[in-house]
């Protein structure tokens, strides 16, 4: 990074990036007393009597904790956690920005799995929702499964399920794009972390029934005794022992893990229309014009905004977050998650608005190789995945409200992303 880019990172970040705004008046003598005392007394009571009321009465159904003890930043690694705080708040001005979702980064200076649990459910009642955010695995597993058995509220790990939903769909349209069914693809995953066991498992839902993962040590695999409890699930009994070995024929390619890790000889082997998701970053494990100069016929996508297909996962946690909140979610099922890929699936295939074309300066966007999942700056997303998360919230029995209306909820969606246009389309 040049000296100018790191000086304009910083003072961007100087004084940090949220802040707390009021949503009720307070100028005089009567708006103190509702405010504090006397007047806010009246709801405690009635909370009280029903805890859901606080849904009603406080920010609890539009705040989200986003949690870390700073042990996975970015690709910062184990930085702590006051260091990886202009992560968290980063995280916090995306919810907000993209879904209007409050949300307060809770850095923790506590690093064992125990700790982190008793601290985070000690908490809890403030929030409506929990966002684990970088966390290193496998502790991160423990940790949101015993929360979201401890808790009545949704716990959601982004950096497992979010790349997991946004590869997902964009798995999907590739494999309709290339005329490839879902069960007959060989997908590769590499990369063993968080997100890449949370893709593996995804896929396994969507009915990807040939799949291999590869750590650093190679392809996981039944004859390896150093496998933790979580890489065993994905075991594969195969004689493949390198990502050399395994990528011949495979479908796909995705990457979780580190630059120029594949090779143009790798992606020569692969079979015909391969799918390649190197989402490495700032560098992927193999850049667009490297693929290009073995094959014509690859479908490519990285976590750069600077290419085709970015695969960023602010194109979900924001927008399930709003659905899973909005009908007042006791956790994030499987399910959701799958509606979630569902739905931006779908919505890659629709017209792309006028003023996400003027945002990439392109005056033409249309579904294909090049575009097989929505970009960020389309505000149907938000539409489109939280009226399906909240709508299967509902289906699946886990919210709270009992007369959802899902026409009703996406016009009021629809309201609240185009409250400063008066021509959305």
């Amino acid at each position: 990074m040049s000296t100018d880019s790191k000086t304009r990172a910083l003072e961007y970040h100087e004084g940090g990036k949220i802040a707390i705004e009021l949503t009720k008046a307070c100028e005089t003598q009567q708006d103190l007393s509702l405010a504090y005392t006397p007047g806010v007394a009246i709801p405690c009571l009635e909370i009280e009597k029903d805890e859901d009321l606080a849904y009603k009465y406080t920010n609890k159904g539009n705040l989200v904790a986003v949690i870390s003890d700073g042990s996975a930043v970015l690709g910062l690694g184990d930085i702590g956690a006051v260091a990886g705080k202009p992560v968290m708040e980063g995280k916090s001005v995306l919810f907000k920005k993209f879904a209007d979702v409050d949300a307060f980064d809770i850095e923790m200076d506590v690093h064992e799995i125990e700790e982190i649990v008793a601290a985070s459910a000690a908490i809890a009642p403030t929030f409506g929702g929990i966002n684990l955010e970088d966390i290193k695995a496998p502790k991160c597993f423990e940790i949101e499964k015993q929360l979201q058995e401890m808790l009545d509220i949704p716990v959601f790990h982004d950096d497992q399920h979010g790349t997991a939903i946004i590869t997902s769909a964009a798995l999907m349209n590739a494999a309709e794009l290339t005329d490839k069914k879902i069960r007959e693809v060989r997908v590769v995953i590499n990369g063993a972390g968080a997100a890449g066991l949370a893709c593996a498992k995804m896929y396994r839902n969507l009915g990807v029934k040939h799949l291999y993962v590869c750590d650093s040590k190679g392809v996981i695999r039944t004859s390896r005794n150093d496998l933790n409890k979580y890489k065993q699930e994905f075991a594969a009994d195969t004689a493949y022992e390198t990502l050399s070995d395994v990528i011949e024929n495979a479908d796909m390619f995705l990457g979780l893990s580190k630059a120029g890790v594949l090779t143009k000889e790798m992606v020569a082997k692969m079979a015909p229309h391969p799918v390649i998701f190197a989402l490495a970053n700032p560098v992927p494990e193999i850049t667009p014009e490297e693929v290009a100069e073995v094959r014509d016929d690859a479908i490519v996508g990285t976590g750069r905004s600077d290419y085709p297909n970015q695969i960023n996962n602010v194109l979900g946690f924001p927008f399930i977050f709003r659905g899973a909140l909005d009908v007042r979610a006791r956790k994030i099922t499987e399910n959701m998650k799958l509606a979630a890929a569902k739905a931006l699936a779908t919505l890659a295939k629709e017209p792309v608005p006028y003023y996400v074309k003027a945002a990439y300066h392109m005056d033409e966007i249309v579904y294909g190789k090049k575009h097989i999942i929505p970009l960020p700056f389309n505000k149907e997303v938000l539409i489109w995945v939280a009226s399906a998360v909240a709508q299967q919230a509902v289906e699946d029995g886990v919210a709270r409200v009992e007369d959802f209306d899902y026409t009703e909820y996406r016009t009021h969606l629809r309201e609240l992303v185009y409250k400063t246009q008066k021509h959305p389309a």
